[in-house]
């Protein structure tokens, strides 16, 4: 009595496993790992945080510098007072402060380019974060995409099946020719290897999508089908507005500029003096340690005469710099409006081809459907069937394709419009 139970038992657990273990993964669930987790995005927040302390570096100049130095000597030393040669020892202690009072430029400037800079940074873990989010949401949609034609080959290949076993039983009974079986086997093969090939490209695409999230696998997780309702296609000229003025790269651009002009503004300023303030206190004498309290502060004016053109030529570089960053910008621009242009028009186009697919599929079905009842009735030819059949494959290939091309094409626009 117990071994029944068991077994029963053991049947529920491996009923329940597999259902357990196969847990759904939506969209937003992928998107949100790999924006946590991929290497990617680590390796751009890391770079901010550089940017970020390379700021405070340049911050650092506004402020005192403060250092402790002691110093002991010991030697023979010319005395000119007593014209003689003496043994001499002197042990120094002291606390030593610096403050830039004005340096026409060079230190504002340096924070005016780490700042640009950091800003770039910040901008570019934006396009990051935005680059894969394209990639995850288009690898999701072709895994939908890759499961649902999975689904319609094997559709196609029970089909095939049961032609093939119509076929033998025909040419049993004399009523077909031998030529009938062998084109439904030849037919009933290529399908077979058409699901060969279609689970291989769902794994693969399994593969894309766990690395698009920065994972080895995905496990037994499924992704979820998107809701019925299409969502809707922006307005085409508003798009193109939003991206010019939403897009990261555009703002990543500018802050390089930023960061070029502050360049700019420390390499002319080279040409100007620096005047700094000096202070110190401290101890010195012939003994250790030194007893004699010793001070003094001053003023100390640096003023450059010639650095050998190394200012006109910084001058010079960054000027080249900031055009450069002027050029690239304007590139980008026309990059932006092709992108834009292209996404809306292709998801635009997948909208007016998932109606002409949809019919296609119903017209397809209902011709493969009226084929396979005339074969079983005997008045319909194998090559009928089976073209009829490879007829309704191709529009249901064509119709899976298209549903997830909108999808594609609308992460596409989303990816070009800037949005986070």
């Amino acid at each position: 009595m117990k071994r029944p139970a068991l077994t029963i038992l053991i049947l529920l657990i491996t009923m329940i496993r597999p259902l357990h273990a196969a847990s759904p993964l939506t969209l937003d669930e992928a998107l949100a790992i790999a924006l946590k987790n991929h290497p990617q995005i680590i390796e751009a927040r890391e770079n901010l945080n550089s940017a970020e302390a390379r700021q405070g570096q340049a911050r650092a100049n506004y402020y005192p510098q403060i250092n402790v130095a002691a110093d002991w000597s010991k030697g023979q030393s010319y005395f000119a007072a007593q014209e003689s040669i003496k043994l001499s020892q002197t042990n120094t202690a002291g606390l030593y402060l610096k403050q830039t009072i004005y340096d026409f430029g060079r230190t504002s400037g340096a924070v005016d380019a780490a700042s640009g800079n950091r800003e770039a940074a910040d901008k570019a873990l934006a396009v990051t974060r935005q680059d894969l989010t394209l990639r995850v949401s288009s690898a999701y949609f072709l895994l939908l995409a890759a499961e649902k034609q999975v689904v319609a080959v094997s559709e196609t290949v029970r089909a095939r099946e049961q032609v093939y076993r119509q076929a033998q039983e025909f040419f049993n009974q004399g009523i077909r020719a031998k030529v009938d079986v062998a084109r439904a086997e030849a037919t009933l093969f290529a399908a077979k290897s058409g699901l060969i090939r279609a689970e291989n490209n769902l794994e693969i695409a399994r593969l894309e999508l766990a690395n698009a999230m920065g994972m080895a696998t995905l496990g037994e997780r499924t992704p979820v089908e998107p809701s019925p309702a299409l969502p809707s296609l922006p307005e085409r000229g508003s798009s193109l507005q939003n991206a010019l003025r939403n897009r990261a790269e555009l703002q990543q651009f500018a802050a390089l500029k930023s960061a070029a002009s502050g360049n700019l503004k420390s390499a002319k300023s080279s040409y100007l003096p620096i005047l700094s303030g000096v202070a110190s206190v401290g101890y010195a004498d012939r003994d250790f340690p030194p007893g004699g309290n010793v001070w003094g502060v001053g003023l100390n004016l640096t003023v450059p005469l010639f650095s050998g053109f190394s200012s006109v030529e910084q001058v010079r570089e960054v000027n080249a710099t900031i055009n450069s960053i002027e050029a690239r910008q304007n590139n980008l621009r026309l990059q932006v409006i092709k992108e834009v242009e292209s996404a809306w028009l292709d998801a635009n186009e997948a909208v007016a081809r998932m109606v002409s697919t949809r019919k296609e599929v119903a017209a397809a079905n209902e011709s493969k459907l009226l084929a396979e009842g005339r074969y079983q009735e005997g008045v319909g030819s194998i090559i009928e069937v089976t073209d009829a059949q490879s007829q309704a494959l191709d529009a249901q290939t064509a119709h899976i394709q298209v549903n997830y091309d909108y999808y594609i094409a609308l992460a596409r626009l989303d990816r070009a419009l800037g949005k986070q």
